[in-house]
């Protein structure tokens, strides 16, 4: 039997690992409401000063690039039009102050003509995170449309190491 000692620090540090994953899943999963919301600085608070946000058709470099992503077209057009971006459950891993999030995410939009949504893309995602000040905060994002490509295939390829 371990001492005492040993099995609250055990203890502590299991709870602690517990904590991280909920508050990267928290900031994850702010996300999609605050974009959609098109509250521009919910989304801003997410990220890192120098975080950069590298999707297949364009790379955004910085918390002021990618709040602005959010007042302006297109992505003013898609929530005017009806949208939601969702993310699948998310593959999480923490190592001290910095973690990694592997998922899938959609993108919803509504097709008014149809009275419906359709899956507009659909895409492989790789979550850098850094806990700042006590914060988690995404530092980087890589998302790549799931076209068959490779790059894809690695991004969900990796979480599991």
């Amino acid at each position: 039997m371990t001492d005492t000692a040993d099995l609250v620090a055990a203890l502590f540090d299991r709870v602690r690992a517990l904590e991280d994953k909920a508050a990267v899943h928290e900031v994850l999963t702010a996300y999609g409401p605050a974009v959609d919301a098109g509250d521009a600085d919910a989304v801003g608070r997410l990220w890192a000063e120098d975080a950069v946000y590298d999707i297949d058709i364009r790379v955004m470099e910085g918390r002021d690039a990618i709040t602005e992503m959010v007042r302006t077209a297109p992505h003013q057009d898609y929530i005017h039009e009806g949208c939601g971006h969702l993310l699948d459950p998310v593959h999480i891993r923490v190592d001290g102050d910095t973690a990694v999030a592997t998922c899938h995410s959609l993108l919803l939009r509504r097709d008014a003509e149809q009275d419906s949504f359709r899956v507009w893309r659909v895409t492989a995602n790789r979550f850098e995170l850094v806990r700042t000040d006590g914060t988690w905060l995404i530092r980087r994002r890589t998302a790549r449309l799931l076209d068959g490509s490779a790059a894809a295939r690695d991004l969900l390829g990796r979480a599991g190491r």
